[in-house]
Parts: C-alpha cells; sequence; structure tokens
C-alpha cells in the first residue's frame, strides 16, 4: 500500500473551512514556503512539493512528495481518517464482478453512437489500478484513449463489447423511435445482452450492470433490457463514469468513435470535426457541396438543428428516404 502511495505526485481533494485553517497553520509549522496563485487562499511549497488550497475549497497536491504528504500529514492530521489507498477496505463493493456500460458520439454531428460494455471482476480492477483508466471525457488524447482502450481489451479476465450505431441506421432509428434517449436505450440494452451471453468467460458472475442515467425515467433503459439483459440487476446513476467499470466501457465506445469517423474521413476525403461549432458548420457545408444530399443521411445526424441552421430549412434533398424509411420531419 505504501508503495502506492508514494508513486502518486498528484492529489485533489475539498476540505471544509476548519480543515483548511489548520492546514494552513501547520503548513507554517512544517516550513513550508509561502506562495502567491491566483484564485487561492493560501499555498506553500517545499523541496519539491507544492500544495494549494484555493478560495473554491479544492485542495491540490503536486510533486514527488505527495503520497508521503497524504500519508503522513493530511490523513492523520487534518482528514483525521485513512482514505488514500483504503476505499475498496472501506467499500468493498468497488470490486464487486459487473457490467459497465457506456456511450460516445451522442453530441457530435458527424459520425455513428457507439455503445460499449465492460466485465471487471476484482482481478481485473487490480490490474487497472495504476493503469491510468478513467472516464474517457478527462482524456483528451485520441492516441491516448487508444493506448487505454488496448490495455482494457489486453487484460485477462476482462470481457467486453462494442455496439456501433452507423448514421444510417441511427437515421432510420431515429425517424421511427423519435427520441434520441430511446437509441440509446436500445443500445445500451443491446450490449447488456451481448455480454451476458459470454457470462461463461466471466469468474464470478456480474451482480449488477451500472451506466449513466440518460434518460428522465429510469425505465426507458429497464423496458428495453432483452431476456439475458433482465437476469442482472441495472443500476443507473448520474456520472456513472466514476465507476471503473463504467470509465473502461466509456475508453471502448470513444476509441471505436474515434476509429469510424477516421474512417469516414478516409471514404469521403472530407475532415469531419467532432462535437459542434463553428469547425462543424464549415465541414457540413463542405460535406454537402462535396457529396451532396443523399450521402448526409450515411455520415449525419440529420435531426441535429445545426443541419438546417447551415443549410437551411429547405436544404436540397432534407427527406432523404432509403429502402422505404418513413420520412423523418
Amino acid at each position: 500500500m505504501l508503495a502506492r502511495l508514494k508513486a502518486i505526485t498528484s492529489h485533489t481533494i475539498k476540505l471544509d473551512d476548519a480543515q483548511a485553517t489548520a492546514l494552513e497553520a501547520l503548513l507554517r509549522e512544517r516550513g513550508f514556503k509561502p506562495r502567491t496563485v491566483p484564485y487561492a487562499r493560501f499555498a506553500g511549497e517545499h523541496e519539491k512539493l507544492n500544495v494549494v488550497f484555493y478560495e473554491s475549497g479544492k485542495l491540490v497536491v503536486q510533486g514527488k512528495g505527495t503520497g508521503e504528504f497524504i500519508e503522513f500529514i493530511l490523513e492523520p492530521e487534518i482528514l483525521k481518517e485513512a482514505r488514500l489507498g483504503y476505499e475498496t477496505e472501506m467499500n468493498p463493493e468497488l470490486l464487486d464482478a459487473r457490467l459497465g456500460v457506456d456511450e460516445s458520439g451522442k453530441g457530435d454531428l458527424f459520425g455513428p453512437i457507439c455503445i460499449a460494455g465492460v466485465y471487471v471482476n476484482e482481478k481485473v480492477i487490480r490490474a487497472w489500478e495504476d493503469s491510468g483508466v478513467r472516464d474517457s471525457k478527462a482524456i483528451s488524447s485520441d492516441k491516448k484513449i487508444g493506448e487505454l482502450a488496448d490495455v482494457i481489451r489486453k487484460t485477462p479476465g476482462c470481457v467486453s463489447t462494442v455496439v456501433p450505431i452507423g448514421n444510417a441506421s441511427y437515421n432510420r432509428l431515429h425517424a421511427k423511435m423519435g427520441s434520441v434517449n430511446k437509441i440509446l436505450a436500445w443500445g445500451h440494452a443491446r450490449v447488456i445482452e451481448n455480454l451476458m451471453g459470454q457470462k461463461h468467460r466471466m469468474n464470478p458472475a456480474p451482480v449488477r450492470a451500472i451506466s449513466d442515467q440518460f434518460a428522465r425515467s429510469k425505465a426507458t433503459v429497464a423496458q428495453a433490457l432483452m431476456t439475458l439483459g433482465r437476469e442482472i440487476e441495472l443500476v443507473q446513476r448520474h456520472k456513472a463514469e466514476s465507476d471503473i467499470a463504467v470509465a473502461a466501457a466509456s475508453i471502448l465506445a470513444r476509441d471505436e468513435f474515434v476509429r469510424k469517423l477516421s474512417g469516414m474521413e478516409k471514404l469521403y476525403g472530407v475532415k469531419l470535426p467532432k462535437g459542434a461549432g463553428a469547425q462543424v458548420d464549415v465541414a457540413l457545408k463542405d460535406f454537402h457541396a462535396k457529396h451532396g444530399s443523399n450521402k448526409m443521411y450515411d455520415a449525419v445526424k440529420l435531426h441535429f438543428r445545426t443541419v438546417e441552421k447551415v443549410l437551411g430549412p429547405n436544404w436540397a434533398g432534407n427527406r432523404v428516404l432509403r429502402d422505404g424509411d418513413e420520412e423523418s420531419k
């Protein structure tokens, strides 16, 4: 445990006013040199360690001595309890065998929605302790996403699956269902079903499946569950990515989305930016000018308001139909 703490070089935690006051006094006693940091109530440095307490109530500790500072000063003197490195001892459920499900691409005009699921057990969770596996939204580098996705896929005991919903299928489903949440519910249910179909590879069997609560009603996903998915408890909660199983799923989903989008750029010869904004507006104009209305169905989420905003309410072919699909209003 001590070796793990010593390897830590950065730590962030919230302190109340009394804890902050006690820490400020303690830093003076321990010979920390005062520093001036914007928006900080106080800050100090000692050898290769920097401690900053912000007006927001956030404490940031950085440097090679972070682990020792937490173990010998912050926890015993200020927090009055040991927390770091003992999370699983205090909450054994963190090591339960479970499934995590998450998606990527929901807010991107170009490209598919990709939904991933991951099975973890205690051995897998222990293997990832120092791997950097965390919510994909906290990782800005596509390269890093790819590296972590590779780690996840190669971890012994981990079982995973990814369900990409390409743009043609997405547009067809949206025309039929009329709701992004219903599409996501179907996708989450499909991923859980696919994972449960591989239960023979899971030891021990998962006790629950965890996903973010993206719909107002939890029943939206629960009602979409299929035969095998109904055999397991479904837990939906906000900020579910804080769970390592969901975080791992978010990385696999983002990696698949990035790969699919890159393939589309090569296919169409047009840069397809992620997300939304001015760059996406320009790319949409370029795509439509180069490929026309028909290919929009295969690359763009047509119900996004951006489409009408950029191309106008009567953009040519805005009622593109495929194989008798119902018209998308």
